[in-house]
Parts: C-alpha cells; structure tokens; sequence
C-alpha cells in the first residue's frame, strides 16, 4: 500500500488495521466532538473539526491508529435547546464511547485516547471508568487541559466560539470561518465569575468548571449570537501555536505510554 502519514480506520481493510497493532503501533485514537453552534462565523461543527485535525497531526508523530469520529456528542444541559446544537443523551454518548474502544479492542490495540474537543467530560469520565471495570488502558483527553494559560498567545482565555477556538479554526480549517460576521457576546453566569474555571485556566482555590454545576443560564436565553468571549481577535498565527502545543503535549504522552508498555503489552488494568 502507499506510504501514509496518518491512518483512518475507516479508510483502510481489515487486515492492514489488524497488521499496524501487532507491528507498528497498538495504541488507537478516538477523535470527539460534538455539533454545536459556534456564532454566526463558524461552522457547527467546530469541535468534531478541531479534535479531527489535532488527532491527525499527534498521529503523523506518533503512529497512533485514528478510529472514526462520532460527530455527534453530549453537552451540558446549558447547551440544550440552542438552534444548530443536537446533543446526544448522556447515556447514549457514554455506551458509543464504551462500544468503540471494545469493539477496537477485538483488532488487537492494547491502549486508548479518547481526544475530546468539547467540553463532554460528564460522560467521557464514565465511559473511562467503565472500560476500566473491564480491563481497558483509555485516557480521555481534553485539548483544553493542555492549553493552560496561553497569555503569550491570547488575550483571553478559552470560552466559547470565541478569540481562541476561532483562531484553531483559521489554522485547521479556514474555509469554513467567515471573519466578516465574527463579532463579541458574552453571558452573565448565576455566580461570580471568579469561582468559575475557564477552559485551559489554571484554576485557583474554590474555581469550579462549568460541568460542576448549574451555574450557567442556558444559552438559547443568555446568548444573543451563540459566542462568548470576542473571536475578533482571532488570527491563524494564534491558532497554530495553540495547535501546535497541543499536539506536542500529547505526543509526548503517547511517547510515554509506547515506552513502558510496547507493542503487543496490555497494560495491566485489571
């Protein structure tokens, strides 16, 4: 077969997914994201789009499989009722995430990334602690978590369709982004902004994220254009550094874990 440099499950046969674990690199990436609104300037699928393109380039350094990405993902309930947004129940998300990583597993990959570019955690650590009951190494990763407070690169930190994912999308995928309709929004949340956790803000004593509670007014009431934070000031250079540090964070980690549990070594999870 040609020289790749990534690989898509879905885009190769059966015998060569099976032959990459047991030769090359039994360790499988699960790219998710979600279909949200994003503002009038960006695409709704904004995060399924960052997580595919961060997966890509890890995997072109590190040799990862990539499994399909479910476009589709769970969100808070202050998401709910958005137009442009289609969230799936938690239950349905938490049993697609499980079913994935077992079904993988019958192809011979021993390790699991579920790379998440949506704020989903409510289920994402379910379905962790689910496949580990059951003897599966997954680590499910936010790309936010690897962004901590980047004010060498924004004025801002990240929110929503806002100065930092518009500026990944500018990076990623331009085609989709129309700076021309980009404008500042924002929400009053129903406690002081000071106990809430930004995404990639390291947090201070008694901060809390937003899928710790209900703090959050709903956005199809709060939001007049389905942005918080000001994508103005998004640039492609922002993006690629954002990218990019991301990306190197994660190689590192897989590095890591290929490291002290090479190919054909299950690490011991149960």
């Amino acid at each position: 077969m040609a020289e790749r440099t990534f690989l898509w499950w879905q885009e190769l046969p059966y015998t060569e997914v099976c032959r990459w674990a047991k030769e090359v690199c039994d360790l499988a990436i699960l790219p998710i994201g979600a279909i949200e609104q994003h503002g009038p300037h960006s695409p709704c699928g904004v995060d399924a789009f960052n997580a595919i393109g961060m997966a890509e380039l890890v995997a072109k350094k590190s040799n990862a499989m990539l499994l399909p990405c479910p476009m589709y993902g769970s969100h808070p309930y202050h998401h709910w009722h958005m137009p442009g947004t289609i969230p799936l129940s938690y239950e349905t998300h938490i049993a697609l995430l499980v079913d994935i990583i077992r079904g993988a597993a019958v192809a011979g990959y021993n390790k699991f990334i579920i790379l998440s570019a949506h704020g989903q955690v409510s289920t994402t650590l379910v379905a962790v602690h689910k496949l580990g009951l059951e003897g599966y190494f997954t680590l499910s990763l936010h790309w936010y978590d690897f962004l901590r407070d980047n004010k060498d690169v924004l004025e801002d930190y990240m929110w929503h369709a806002d100065e930092a994912e518009t500026s990944v999308g500018l990076f990623l995928y331009p085609q989709y982004i129309d700076m021309s309709k980009a404008e500042p929004g924002g929400g009053t949340p129903l406690i002081d902004r000071k106990w809430i956790i930004a995404p990639g803000m390291t947090p201070r004593p008694g901060m809390m994220y937003h899928f710790e509670g209900t703090f959050a007014r709903p956005e199809y009431l709060e939001l007049k254009n389905g942005v918080i934070g000001d994508p103005t000031k998004a640039t492609r250079e922002k993006g690629e550094k954002l990218v990019t540090r991301t990306v190197d964070y994660i190689v590192e980690l897989i590095n890591d874990i290929m490291t002290r549990w090479p190919v054909g070594v299950k690490p011991p999870v149960k």
